[in-house]
Parts: structure tokens; C-alpha cells; sequence
């Protein structure tokens, strides 16, 4: 069972910059693609960007080019760097890992947490 802890969120004003971090326990992180997604009011939940166990990023096109994630496999933390904040980014922001074991999905979720853009 992989427990994710959320932390780095808050209120910010349109092109301001945060970084997101994601603490894992519970497994061995280094073998799990990693995740942000996010889900604004109303919304269903999207992907933002990933990172695979080697270390490979993938992103939205709606971020592409202003968030960066990254992993720390020695900390067991994944980050999301986001610059140029759009009022649009406001979201709840989630951390997910996932692996296949056994031929099976194992997928876990963070509890989220809020970040807000003003303009």
C-alpha cells in the first residue's frame, strides 16, 4: 500500500510560480510512474503531466512549455514546478502513482491539494 501526501498549494496571483511536492511511502517509489492531475469545479479529473520510473516526463498540452515535474527517487518525492500561472490552472492538484504488478493496475491517490490563480 503506497500512502502520497500533497503539499505545496495555495493562492497565487496569474503568472506567479509554485512548486507542488508529493512524499510516498509505503512502496518502492523508484518503480512506480508518478503523476499529477487535476480537477477545477465542475470538472472531470485530467492529467497534467507524468513521469515514468526511468525518469521520462510526458504533459498536457495545456502546460506544456510552463510546468516541469521531476522525481527525487532518493527522497521518494515527485515535484511540479508550474510558472506562469493562468487563472484557468485553478484546481484541486492530486499525486498518483502507478505500476503494473502481477499483470495487475495498482493505482494510489493523494488526498489533493488547492491552488488557486487570481488575475
Amino acid at each position: 500500500q503506497v500512502q502520497l501526501v500533497e503539499s505545496g498549494g495555495g493562492l497565487v496571483q496569474a503568472g506567479d510560480s509554485l512548486r507542488l511536492s508529493c512524499a510516498a511511502s509505503g512502496g518502492t517509489f523508484s518503480s512506480y510512474m508518478m503523476g499529477w492531475f487535476r480537477q477545477a469545479p465542475g470538472k472531470q479529473r485530467e492529467m497534467v503531466a507524468s513521469i515514468t520510473s526511468g525518469g521520462a516526463p510526458n504533459y498536457a498540452d495545456s502546460v506544456s512549455g510552463r510546468f516541469t515535474i521531476s522525481r527525487d527517487n532518493a527522497k521518494n518525492t515527485v515535484y511540479l514546478q508550474m510558472n506562469s500561472l493562468k487563472p484557468e490552472d485553478t484546481a484541486v492538484y492530486y499525486c498518483n502513482a502507478f505500476r503494473i504488478r502481477f499483470g495487475l493496475p495498482r493505482d494510489y491517490w493523494g488526498q489533493g491539494t488547492q491552488v488557486i490563480v487570481s488575475s
